[in-house]
């Protein structure tokens, strides 16, 4: 009796799975049937013209197999399936009547459509294993897998990452905004950007990587790179960017020793000579008369000379020597500051570069990771500052292959654990408004008024104002080996306080990378266009707090030997 009971319990326990394998049995049958009617009923509707729009979608999409980003919502069909309006207009679907698909292509579409629905609705079509470039969706043509192993990259202006969402046109879009003509993308999230290709030519299929917001299109791999042309910008994206005009300045006494390249043209216009210099990769258009020269800030043409404009307005023979010209700053970046990498070895010495939030941190990482050539590293990981190009943000902090680590701790421990440190310092009145901007509208946008107006705003003053000042403190009291940088002199006087933090580094740089960096300064996190608030956000009780705290800090940093804040800190 023990026996046929023991069987019973055992035939129950098992019936969920069987249960489950009859469910999965019927669904495949119906699929199958579903294809089958699908087969039949296609070549049939394609012998009526016009009959393609009023076929069921399931059965377009099922019948035809390939569906990508471009697809459109049918309104009366399941919001699972999309109606592809390329895929209608493919060669398969004008096929002659009568004309039926050969049978050993039957499967494979099947296997391509059950690949779609299980997939990435946005992705783009898969073309098979025999399609061996990327989708050409894309504007401007692919060129191929190229390869960066040297020391120097090829592709190296407006470089930018994007760890979820790149996509070729996205790369694209970003390098015609600087009037590059190839744009290069590495590693599935990374942007490069260039007038030359590299001159190394691999296989497609060492390309083998995604782009993390494009699936189906290739995005290079390590140290390979799909390099497209970039074509014509995309309606909505960025306009693409002029010459700037930084002033008059007098001529070299050697022009032609002075500045690489020139042309001659009569009627010469800015427009001409910066398309010409930017397709040189030179960061400065000099025109004088008819004449055009290209070329980077060097310690014999500096950008610190300026003189007055009228000088240049004077016809160029009736100057005299040595003569003045006009200097534009071209769409393209001065490269020779670009390159970066992380230390060879793990530092001996591990430095922070600390400061209040809002304190220009961000700008002292660009500045110092450009003159440097090294990468800065962070306490903190924000995706915003990856994107950026700040590649240390994704390193640990803690694995000494990065040049310092930003940080904006406070208190023994935290600083203790650094065996120097940079110390930047910014008047506490704009760095609370940074800092308040960056929490209602990230690092690039402003507060609205509903913020400022609310109490949030007092609230943040009163909170944040006392850790300007401990903050300071704190390092003043438990560094080992400190640096004092204030921020306004850091902008006054870029290259000699640069010069003196870049030092303090351990790190020798020449003049002529020091004077990239002042002409690649602004990076990408400076705020832009009207500020929506202009009116003074500071309460008399507010101004009184945080002068109060200006009083203490300035002491702090007599008493240990170092000069006091600037005067413009106070009176508010």
């Amino acid at each position: 009796m023990a026996k046929p009971f023991f069987r019973l319990q055992k035939f129950l326990r098992r019936t969920q799975f069987l249960l489950l394998f009859l469910t999965a049995a019927y669904l495949m049958t119906g699929s199958l049937l579903l294809l089958q009617r699908a087969r039949v009923a296609l070549p049939q509707a394609l012998r009526a013209p016009g009959s393609l729009q009023a076929l069921p979608v399931a059965t377009v999409a099922l019948g035809v197999g390939l569906l990508d980003g471009r697809s459109l919502r049918d309104p009366h069909s399941s919001p699972d399936l999309l109606l592809d309006v390329d895929t209608l207009r493919s060669p398969l679907a004008r096929l002659a009547p009568g004309i039926r698909w050969p049978r050993r292509n039957r499967s494979s579409l099947r296997r391509r459509w059950l690949h779609h629905l299980t997939s990435d609705p946005q992705g783009p079509p898969t073309l098979g294993p025999e399609a061996s470039g990327p989708a050409n969706h894309n504007r401007g043509n692919y060129l191929g897998c190229f390869s960066e192993e040297g020391q120097e990259r090829t592709l190296k202006g407006a470089v930018f990452y994007d760890l979820r969402k790149m996509t070729v046109s996205h790369c694209q879009d970003a390098c015609a905004e600087r009037s590059y003509v190839y744009a290069g993308l590495e590693a599935g999230a990374e942007c490069y950007c260039g007038n030359r290709l590299p001159a190394t030519r691999v296989s497609l299929k060492e390309c083998n990587q995604e782009c993390k917001g494009e699936k189906g299109s290739m995005c290079g791999a390590v140290r390979r790179l799909s390099v497209y042309s970039v074509g014509l910008q995309q309606p909505g994206s960025k306009k693409r960017r002029t010459a700037t005009y930084r002033g008059c300045f007098p001529l070299p006494e050697n022009v032609t020793h002075t500045f690489s390249s020139s042309m001659t043209q009569a009627n010469m216009t800015v427009e001409t000579c910066s398309g010409f210099c930017s397709q040189k990769e030179f960061p400065l258009a000099i025109l004088r008369g008819w004449d055009c020269y290209c070329a980077y800030p060097t310690p014999q043409f500096s950008l610190r000379d300026a003189v007055d404009g009228a000088l240049c307005s004077q016809a160029p023979e009736t100057q005299g020597l040595p003569g003045y010209c006009e200097v534009y700053q071209t769409p393209v970046q001065d490269t020779r500051c670009t390159d970066r990498k992380f230390l060879p070895n793990k530092s001996k010495v591990f430095v922070a570069l600390s400061s209040f939030p809002g304190a220009g941190n961000t700008w002292a990482r660009h500045l110092i990771e450009h003159a440097t050539g090294f990468y800065t590293g962070s306490y903190y990981f924000d995706g915003t500052l990856y994107n950026k190009g700040f590649k240390g943000e994704k390193d640990h902090w803690r694995s000494r292959r990065t040049i310092c680590v930003k940080t904006h701790e406070s208190g023994r421990r935290e600083i203790e654990m650094f065996d120097s440190a940079i110390l930047l310092i910014r008047n506490p009145y704009r760095s609370l408004v940074a800092e308040f901007n960056r929490k209602c509208a990230g690092h690039l946008g402003y507060a609205p008024d509903r913020n400022w107006k609310s109490k949030e705003w007092p609230d943040f003053v009163n909170s944040y104002a006392s850790w300007w000042s401990s903050h300071v403190l704190d390092w003043l009291k438990y560094g080992k080996r400190l640096l004092v940088v204030h921020y306004e002199e850091l902008r006054h006087s870029l290259v000699p306080t640069l010069r003196e933090m870049v030092a303090f580094l351990n790190v020798s740089v020449s003049e002529e990378r020091l004077l990239c960096v002042e002409n690649n300064k602004e990076g990408s996190f400076r705020r832009r266009g009207r500020r929506p608030h202009d009116q003074e956000p500071f309460t008399p009780e507010m101004k009184d707090l945080i002068n109060g705290y200006i009083r203490t800090v300035d002491q702090a940093l007599r008493d240990h030997n170092w000069a006091g804040l600037p005067r413009e800190y106070v009176p508010r």
